[in-house]
């Protein structure tokens, strides 16, 4: 399994990566955006500043002569407010989404590289998260900041500044409150950082129970636990319900905070306004340009005051993504890595230890030769150590000692590509992906023409029933193949693995889960695959593999015994043994199935 990040930190070098990764590459459009905040700032508090000689002007001197002309002037202020925050709106909304999109990119590209092993020690659902949940949270946080920081904060300096040119001593008296809500509010921040925190992690688990549920379904009704994954989805919806109300709560409490403290605000620059009105110290314009003023501020005061939450929620995302971003794969090239020269095949561990888990090693020091060109098969009771082997020859995991060579060469040494192209693999399950059987034989073979294609089908005895479909090779096999029977999506996947053409083969319980016709059909497909290449066969049926060149017993993750069917028939050791018990269940099993037979 790959290696787990380093740490990751302050709030400080958070709040610096995000900006540096997320936010920098957009600068000019963001720098554009401001300078239309500044404008709407400015026609904010223009705004308010009309106040003045509209009160004292038009309808205290009753002056005709001034309507017109400040009637144009608070049109054209709206106009330009109006359009500025249409201009910076646009832009910030290009800036997020195109963050979105960049992310998104970015972290499935760094997926794409890291092993085998993080994938099976990662849950699907907390990867999907990641994509859906958390690079969504860094876009609102990122367009939050921007906006706030600048249209919110300039429109305030814009306000505050026609509030100390009405009255210096009146904003001062008012504003004087405003620092007393300034702990409280990031306290809320941290309790809001630890509950997104917890809210992500447990909608990654909600996704993978889900997508679980969903694509074992025939296996949910089978057993009949539908009830079971009902309970599963209830227990996790209520936890994240309550860790979303939490949430909503925390961010809400900045609310009553600013209410009051805005309350006091106003009340004061009443009270003490309103005296200074009556006593002659200042005109009734000037004091309802003030007090326009100072409640037009209040809203972006507000949102600066809620910007701290959505900032927490945001570098939670930021978090969780940067450290999948800064995971490194297990399996690393060289940097002096050469591609793999195939002068036949031939596949040698030698001495190799191997342990999923520190305690249990899956191989103890073993030791096989497959021969180039020739067909091998593993064969051994489960957890042998028989796809331990199958997963070490691409490099799915490295080996803890020893080496595994394809023609005398350390798989460590080579390139990745080259080692991917020399290998073909047909497992048991097979992965076939939501498109067209075009697609999905293709898959892997950009260059593959619709002649190669079909080809490789009919070697693959897959072209007929491909032709038989409604869209023939058009047709869309649904999620996992599921319009397929599991014969044609074998056969699917021995016609992509034919089209591949790599000279080492490896088939992992090909036919393990076929009927008996199918399983013939596919046979029948996997000699002609098999042909001139090199094999390397897994088979719990023993029947499959009695033509294979050499069979490899394996037990605990060592090797007991090797030869051809005959001479390990002949040796009466663990493969005869194996083999007599398997004959007898299938004759018991014929004798089931006929009951008026004689064995």
């Amino acid at each position: 399994m790959s290696p787990p990040p380093a740490n990751l930190h302050s709030t400080r070098q958070l709040s610096k990566r995000l900006f540096n990764e997320a936010v920098r590459p957009y600068g000019g459009r963001i720098a554009a955006a401001v300078l239309f905040m500044a404008l709407a700032a400015g026609a904010q508090g223009m705004t308010a500043w009309l106040m003045e000689p509209v009160v004292d002007r038009v309808f205290t001197a009753k002056n005709s002569a001034m309507l017109w002309p400040i009637a144009a002037a608070v049109l054209l202020t709206f106009a330009v407010k109006g359009g500025s925050e249409f201009a910076q709106s646009t832009l910030m909304s290009q800036v997020g989404l195109r963050i979105i999109a960049d992310l998104q990119k970015r972290l499935f590209a760094h997926l794409m590289t890291l092993d085998a092993g993080f994938f099976g020690a990662t849950r699907s659902g907390t990867l999907v998260s990641r994509f859906m949940v958390d690079v969504n949270m860094m876009r609102m946080a990122v367009s939050s900041a921007i906006t706030s920081i600048g249209k919110d904060t300039l429109t305030v300096v814009a306000l505050v500044g026609v509030m100390f040119y009405q009255d210096w001593m009146l904003a001062s008296v008012a504003f004087f409150v405003f620092p007393v809500a300034i702990y409280p509010i990031a306290r809320l921040g941290k309790r809001m950082r630890k509950v997104t925190v917890n809210t992500q992690e447990q909608m990654g688990a909600f996704n993978t129970v889900l997508e679980q549920s969903f694509q074992g379904i025939r296996m949910v009704k089978a057993y009949g636990l539908e009830g079971l994954e009902q309970r599963k989805v209830a227990t996790l919806t209520e936890v994240i319900y309550t860790l979303t109300l939490k949430s909503a709560v925390t961010r809400a409490m900045s609310s009553p905070v600013m209410e009051t403290l805005g309350g006091v605000a106003v009340t004061i620059v009443i009270v003490y306004g309103g005296y200074r009105v009556i006593a002659d110290e200042t005109t009734t314009g000037s004091f309802f340009s003030f007090i326009t003023a100072l409640l037009m501020a209040y809203q972006p005061m507000k949102a600066l005051a809620k910007l701290n939450a959505s900032l927490q929620e945001g570098l939670a995302g930021a978090q969780r993504l940067f450290d999948l971003l800064d995971r490194r794969s297990a399996i690393e090239e060289k940097p002096d890595a050469a591609p793999l020269r195939i002068t036949g095949g031939a596949v040698r561990l030698e001495d190799v230890t191997f342990a999923y888990e520190p305690t249990a090693p899956a191989l103890r020091g073993l030791t096989l030769d497959i021969p180039a060109g020739k067909t091998v098969a593993l064969v051994g009771p489960s957890g042998a150590g028989k796809s331990t082997i199958m997963n070490l020859i691409p490099r799915f995991h490295d080996v803890d000692n020893g080496t595994v060579g394809i023609d005398g060469q350390d798989v460590r040494d080579v390139t990745l590509g080259s080692l991917c192209a020399a290998v073909a693999l047909v497992s048991q399950e097979v992965v076939l992906f939501d498109d067209t059987v075009r697609a999905n034989i293709g898959y892997g073979r950009a260059d593959a023409t619709d002649e190669d294609i079909q080809e490789a089908a009919r070697m693959a005895a897959a072209h007929d029933f491909i032709m038989a479909l409604p869209n023939g090779y058009d047709t869309l096999v649904g999620e996992r193949g599921m319009t397929l029977s599991g014969g044609q999506r074998q056969r699917l996947a021995i016609a992509r693995a034919m089209l591949k053409n790599a000279p080492i083969l490896l088939l992992d319980e090909a036919t393990s889960a076929l009927d008996t016709d199918s399983e013939r059909q596919v046979q029948t497909a996997l000699e002609t695959l098999m042909r001139g290449r090199t094999s390397l066969v897994i088979a719990h049926r023993l029947s499959t593999v009695v033509n294979a060149d050499v069979i490899h017993v394996l037990d605990g993750g060592c090797l007991i015994e090797s030869g051809s069917h005959a001479e390990l028939l002949a040796r009466n050791g663990a493969y005869a043994r194996l083999y007599a018990l398997q004959f007898a269940a299938d004759a018991a099993r014929v004798g089931m199935a006929h009951p008026g037979t004689v064995g």
